[in-house]
């Protein structure tokens, strides 16, 4: 008797912790290095982008660009990358996640390469095209898998690795500015340019290791293999089987179907067409917020002027009074450290305090930044004599700049469009997210320059801050919380545009109903 008492109360625990938040469960350390393999295609994206700052002071000198171009070559990588994202979505559905993040290794190795050995300014324009397709493909691809694979408990956590990833990036392009920085001129810069295609073989190789994301192998209908992957890469046994059937509902596939192969119709199998209708032509309310939330966010990341910080920063430096190139670059390292520092520190604070918190107060600290880097450019340029305070003002106002954006606006904005969209329309869904992304970067980039002789330089960043101010309202009234909801809690979540906080306390509400159900359930059946 004690013994079937035993046994039965020991079962009844089952179901308490699928719906209590969990104790906190070991970090899957399988999942986790999934995440980090695929998130490494960010590197190259941000390697690009921090090299480039700093050759380019020495292309202009070799090549004797104009200002024009200058621009044009820094921010045109945006626009191409926007092409492999467009194809990224289509490839990633077509030969699955994992050869796709291959694909981009190779495409962006022969661009770093066709770069590295540009005779002139159309050859090394060639270069970023190809480069560009690379980065784009990487851009996608890597929240994406990292989405599909990694448990709900560290979601946040993983999901940001691509921005902590871009930020390593930047700083080894940073780093590798300075060290080829002593190298005669027409030299040093192809080296810096050329270098980045080590780390794409490296990416190409490590990917081979991981599985395919389970997501894509249940909408091919190859049911085992997405079992056997969930089964690893899941915190519990329990969870992976209801991640299974949350998936195999969002594809279709009946809930009782314990087949290996399965055959999918073609709906679900490309769903081309219908998702793009789905998504912009007729989408249901839910759909419509998400998408908002999505575009918005990517565009304020963009519009409030990081890529400008990060690619400008020896030119901002030179405007502020710091003359010597290796000063400059000096100064831009200092830079690229502080926001991958402080990318890293916003990884662990996701999960714990949540996005909206950690978004707010992000955005609040860069309205403050560029008010102050503004302030104190627009000082320097009206007095003529070196005024120390103001360069430092400078200084801190940029790396102040850069710590607020990484510790909420630079990751979350990739978490955040990972986790919205409902499985069906993800990967299109985060490939507009993207595009909106890279095309306001492309702008702000290819304009920064044309735009501070038309405003000053102070101007430009005022002009930021506002744009900043902008993003705050908007994040404060449309955006609800999304830390620890399933991926499939998140339709109901949305579509009450600014009422969204009713619908998050009704859905508490039933939660806590539904729990109560089932901790009575458990009770009565252990009191038998």
């Amino acid at each position: 008797m004690v013994e079937k008492n035993g046994a039965s109360s020991s079962q009844t625990h089952f179901p308490i912790p699928a719906f209590d938040p969990p104790r906190k469960p070991k970090r899957n350390k399988y999942a986790l290095a999934c995440c980090f393999l695929a998130s490494m295609t960010s590197i190259l994206l941000g390697y690009d982008i921090g090299v480039m700052s700093g050759a380019i002071i020495y292309i202009q000198k070799d090549l004797r660009i104009t200002d024009v171009q200058k621009e044009v070559v820094m921010g045109i990588l945006n626009v191409y990358s926007l092409l492999g994202s467009a194809v990224a979505g289509h490839t990633s559905d077509w030969i699955g996640r994992r050869y796709t993040i291959v694909f981009a290794g190779a495409i962006f190795f022969a661009g770093a390469l066709l770069m590295g050995f540009a005779t002139n300014y159309a050859f090394l324009m060639v270069g970023r095209f190809v480069a560009g397709i690379g980065v784009g493909y990487a851009l996608l691809i890597a929240p994406v898998y990292t989405a599909e694979v990694s448990p709900a408990s560290s979601r946040g956590f993983l999901a940001s690795f691509p921005e902590v990833f871009i930020n390593f990036g930047v700083l080894l392009g940073y780093v590798s500015n300075f060290a080829f920085s002593k190298l005669p001129t027409n030299i040093g810069w192809r080296f810096m340019l050329g270098i980045g295609a080590i780390p794409s073989i490296f990416l190409a190789i490590g990917v081979l290791a991981m599985p395919e994301s389970p997501r894509w192998l249940v909408v091919q209908g190859r049911l085992g293999e997405a079992k056997r992957v969930l089964d690893k890469i899941s915190d519990s046994l329990e969870e992976s089987r209801l991640r299974l059937s949350d998936i195999k509902e969002a594809a279709g596939i009946p809930e009782h179907c314990e087949d290996d192969v399965v055959s999918i119709s073609k709906e679900h199998h490309h769903g081309g067409s219908g998702v793009w209708r789905d998504l912009l032509l007729r989408p249901t309310p839910a759909v419509r917020h998400i998408l908002i939330c999505a575009v918005g966010i990517h565009f304020f990341q963009q519009a409030s002027g990081i890529d400008s910080v990060i690619l400008y920063s020896p030119e901002i430096f030179k405007k502020a009074g710091i003359t010597k190139d290796t000063d400059k670059l000096l100064a831009t390292m200092a830079v690229g450290f502080t926001k991958t520092i402080f990318t890293l520190v916003a990884t662990f604070l996701l999960d714990k305090i949540g996005r909206r918190p950690l978004l707010l107060s992000s955005v609040a600290g860069m309205i403050l930044s560029l008010v102050g880097l503004a302030t104190g450019l627009t000082i320097i340029e009206h007095v003529d004599h070196k005024m120390i305070w103001a360069i430092a003002l400078c200084i801190a106002s940029v790396l102040a700049y850069a710590v607020f954006f990484s510790i909420g606006m630079g990751p979350i904005s990739w978490v955040y469009i990972s986790e919205i969209f409902p499985l069906r329309l993800r990967a299109q869904g985060c490939s507009m997210g993207v595009a909106v992304s890279r095309v306001t970067s492309g702008v702000i980039t290819m304009t920064f320059i044309s735009l501070y002789k038309a405003i000053t330089i102070g101007g430009v960043f005022f002009l930021y801050a506002g744009i900043a101010v902008v993003a705050f309202v908007f994040f404060y009234t449309l955006y609800p919380e999304t830390k620890g909801k399933t991926l499939e809690e998140m339709e109901a979540l949305f579509g009450t545009f600014f009422k969204w906080r009713s619908t998050m306390r009704a859905l508490k509400e039933k939660k806590r109903d539904d729990n109560g159900q089932v901790q009575l359930g458990s009770t009565s059946v252990t009191s038998d």
